[in-house]
């Protein structure tokens, strides 16, 4: 058996409301919630980004597992915002969870799909049995241009999964992929904001690869909609991966845990892999769970697991989704926001 046997989630405390940021801009804030499904994102604080999320949702996901993280054998993140574009995030999160030196690490790309890809590999490595434990993360501190339809769900958090063959919590039973060249989101070497094909976004890209990437894997498994308890799907916004549930025919209380869009945003690399800590956050044991993810460019990966007697034994050794979505929020205006970001660039003299 082989699959995850800790998880971990974090999600900064700081938010700002959908209205506010309609506001600054003279747009239709219910419009735009309306359309969205989307009430308010997370912000990362000024000393939070990808390397400092990932640390905390690592260190939950340690807790959780009950190991020594010198016996974990990789570590990978997967983002979209790593805070350099040379030094690697991973060495850094390796010494601050105490998993070096030996260790292989590596920072993980793929738009929006960077953490499952992350998850996958720290998976096949356990699975081969090169080596006990893997740690796959997805995390990001995403960006949207000021006064561009991503400024309403660009936000920050992750999750972080160890992967091994013992002591089992979640069960990996299946795995697929679906990748085309469809480029429906891109941000150039030396650009700050990333630039999207509008529309063009949906169906070719966002539909195409999700419906495409779960039909495979349900074919691969030989499993129906009804076999599962929970489903998770990439959320770019609130209505994507409803819409998308829908089509292939899962029921609106199987999507509703995982779906955590509406008070999060869009954390891209982050976002299903929350989803799917939301979910692992009150399962029961043989209950199975169906996550697929999206990343612009475009790909699917998708997972089928299933929860062992050890889910209810870790859930409460760490903060779940859930209670940090709730718990602590701290609502910034606009001007803070911006500052926050570092939207406003002040030339040094």
């Amino acid at each position: 058996m082989h699959g995850i046997v800790g998880y971990g989630s974090y999600v900064p405390r700081f938010r700002i409301k959908a209205e506010d940021i309609a506001h600054q801009w003279g747009a239709d804030a219910e419009a735009y919630k309306r359309g969205l499904l989307l009430e308010e994102k997370t912000v990362p604080g000024p000393d939070e980004d990808t390397i400092t999320i990932s640390v905390a949702a690592a260190r939950y996901a340690v807790t959780r597992a009950g190991i020594d993280p010198q016996k974990i054998g990789a570590c990978y993140i997967g983002s979209e915002s790593h805070p350099y574009a040379v030094k690697p995030s991973g060495t850094v999160l390796i010494d601050a969870i105490g998993a070096g030196p030996e260790c292989h690490v590596a920072d993980f790309e793929f738009a929006c799909k960077a953490g499952t890809e992350a998850m996958y590999v720290a998976y096949s490595h356990v699975k081969s049995g090169e080596m006990e434990y893997a740690l796959g993360i997805g995390a990001d501190t995403s960006q949207g241009a000021a006064g561009d339809a991503l400024e309403y769900t660009a936000s920050a958090g992750g999750a972080a999964y160890i992967m091994g063959a013992k002591d089992v919590a979640a069960e990996i039973t299946c795995t697929y992929s679906f990748t085309s060249d469809t480029p429906d989101f891109w941000r150039r070497e030396g650009e700050f904001y990333p630039r999207h094909a509008g529309r063009f976004t949906g169906d070719p890209a966002y539909f195409h690869h999700v419906l495409s990437a779960t039909r495979g894997i349900l074919a691969k498994s030989g499993l129906k909609p009804s076999d599962f308890r929970f489903a998770i799907f990439h959320m770019p916004n609130g209505k994507f991966p409803l819409r998308a549930g829908k089509i292939l025919g899962f029921e609106q209380e199987q999507l509703e845990q995982g779906w955590v869009v509406n008070l999060m945003g869009n954390t891209y690399s982050g976002s299903s892999p929350t989803g799917l800590a939301a979910c692992l956050d009150v399962a029961k044991p043989d209950d199975q769970i169906l996550i697929t993810s999206f990343g612009s460019g475009a790909a699917s990966d998708s997972f089928v697991l299933r929860c062992t007697d050890r889910i209810a034994e870790i859930q409460d050794l760490a903060p779940k989704v859930r209670d940090q979505l709730r718990d602590g929020r701290i609502h910034l205006d606009y001007g803070k926001y911006v500052a926050y970001r570092g939207k406003i660039r002040v030339n040094e003299i």
